[in-house]
């Protein structure tokens, strides 16, 4: 567990990197990202990132953030994720977000405990395939 909170202090500082510096640091204890991990929570939101916990039972829709570069790093579990292509289906269901159903074309990528995975804004993302769950530490970079 200590590893993964040096993890998420390294993955949030390089997010950072081109960003004004925070004046305030946030430390999350093991504790509160472990439950975050298993159920799913918000650890830290600031202004330009967000870092959260993630779980997932199964797939979820396409979606694309316009101003959001997502981190994601898998700590338990696997996931068929597709990048790339064309959204199919899409609707803002947000400011700068959309959703849809399918994305053709895009490249079909396996996510396994302890891959890290770095989508930048803009680019249709979708966890198609989750056999079983699969639980991920999300640092969100957030362009002005």
């Amino acid at each position: 567990m200590k590893r993964l909170s040096i993890l998420a202090a390294i993955l949030a500082a390089c997010a950072m990197t081109g960003h004004a510096q925070s004046v305030q640091v946030t430390q999350v204890d093991h504790e509160k990202v472990a439950a975050a991990l298993a159920k799913g929570g918000a650890l830290v939101t600031a202004k330009d990132f967000t870092v959260q916990g993630i779980r997932r039972n199964g797939p979820g829709q396409v979606e694309i953030h316009a101003k959001e570069t997502d981190i994601f790093y898998v700590t338990d579990g696997e996931a068929t994720i597709v990048t790339g292509g064309t959204m199919v289906g899409g609707r803002q269901t947000a400011p700068n977000q959309l959703r849809g159903s399918d994305v053709k074309g895009g490249e079909a990528r396996h996510l396994g405990k302890g891959d890290v995975i770095v989508i930048p804004a803009g680019v249709p993302h979708w966890f198609k395939e989750v056999p079983v769950s699969i639980n991920y530490l999300t640092i969100k970079v957030i362009k002005p």
